[in-house]
């Protein structure tokens, strides 16, 4: 049974625990992960590809035969990694503050109040003695906030998880995540040519040029099909630098690009469509591409989606089908044949906010709803 106290007392310790991306360090987190699963008897194995960055990936063996039962397992998978804290807090970051049914610190909603209901749903299970046919695996991984790359992304490249179902834990308030856009995240490098300010003419300005890029990038009509969950692809412009001083013509600018586009489109083309823009404006330049990551979406008759959705129901939760504009990390499971879809019980609005908070009830019956689901899925 699902003990709300415990849970508590867990979630406030994963906060208590700092591990702000960047700097990047998951260390200690990942130590109180690997003696609580151990405390359970479970299989619990370290996974690292960076100094200080490791994953914690604790099994449930299953009772069906050893290849079956890791061929049919079920990943839940919450990230260990916070954003940075920042200033200008009314309540204590590090999880002290328990204020009107509010769990409030840096992570509460993303993502360790997932993390600790992962951890207490098998505890829960591990007490009462269920005994499931199918692996359970607990995947808590680094290096979320800033692209997975000590994280899942290798996790899966290399062979370490192949469960037959993911459930990523990184949403809010039972939102069950089913569709995502891609995204593609650029610098555009500009080449001009110095002069004198007061003779501008006689140069060409990168800076100048940037402007004029960004504006036609921001106009641009991207063809794409509309989607019942996703919003309209997006432009945003995260940084710029660029040139030496006032009276200068800039020879050199930088900007960042940062596009969300739809399922359907094709990367390939879409970078081609960026790169056409900006061949517009000038031939000197260079693009530095620093991530790239497919669009994904399951379908909502999926019969593991329905399944969570009647686990959830049978708790008197009522999960919604959504679309994310952002990334989580379901989008990687699909160069895998992986099938994945995400859900959490953090609360909506807080995110990389300050005073973030979760809801002590939304995660005692997102803990539950964990708990009814394994015992579920352990029977299809």
């Amino acid at each position: 049974m699902i003990n709300k106290t415990r849970l508590i007392k867990l979630t406030q310790k994963t906060l208590s625990i700092d591990s702000q991306n960047p700097p990047g360090n998951e260390l200690e987190i990942a130590d109180l992960v690997v003696k609580d699963m151990k405390s359970l008897g479970l299989q619990v194995e370290v996974v690292t590809y960076k100094l200080n960055r490791p994953n914690v990936i604790a099994t449930l063996r299953g009772s069906l035969p050893r290849a079956q039962a890791s061929k049919e397992a079920i990943l839940l998978t919450p990230h260990t990694d916070v954003v940075p804290i920042g200033k200008g807090w009314k309540y204590d970051p590090l999880g002290k503050d328990v204020v009107g049914g509010k769990i409030y610190g840096r992570g509460a909603s993303d993502d360790k109040g997932n993390l600790a209901c992962a951890m207490e749903a098998l505890r829960s299970l591990v007490e009462d003695g269920f005994r499931p046919r199918k692996d359970i695996i607990l995947a808590a991984t680094a290096d979320e906030e800033t692209g997975s790359h000590q994280g899942i992304k290798p996790l899966l490249n290399k062979g370490v998880l192949k469960p037959r179902l993911a459930l990523v834990l990184d949403s809010v308030d039972f939102d069950t995540v089913i569709a995502q856009k891609g995204l593609f995240h650029c610098r555009i490098q500009l080449f001009g040519k110095k002069a004198h300010g007061a003779t501008n003419w006689r140069g060409i300005n990168a800076i100048e040029q940037a402007a004029e890029i960004i504006q036609r990038l921001k106009k641009y009509e991207f063809k794409f099909k509309k989607h019942a969950l996703l919003n309209h692809p997006t432009v945003n412009i995260g940084t710029i630098k660029g040139g030496d001083k006032v009276n200068m013509v800039a020879d050199f600018c930088e900007f960042s690009v940062d596009i969300r586009y739809m399922p359907g489109m094709d990367p390939k083309k879409l970078i081609a469509e960026v790169k056409s823009v900006v061949k517009s404006v000038t031939p000197k330049y260079k693009m530095i591409i620093d991530d790239l990551q497919l669009p994904y979406e399951i379908g909502a008759k999926d019969p593991f989606v329905q399944a969570f959705l009647k686990s959830a129901k049978a708790l008197g939760q009522e999960p919604r089908l959504k679309g994310s504009d952002g990334a989580t990390v379901i989008s990687f499971f699909q160069l895998h044949n992986i099938a994945a879809f995400a859900t959490g019980f953090g609360k909506s609005g807080t995110l990389h906010a300050n005073d973030e908070y979760a809801e002590v009830k939304t995660l005692y019956h997102g803990a539950r709803v964990l708990e009814r689901f394994i015992k579920d899925y352990d029977q299809m």
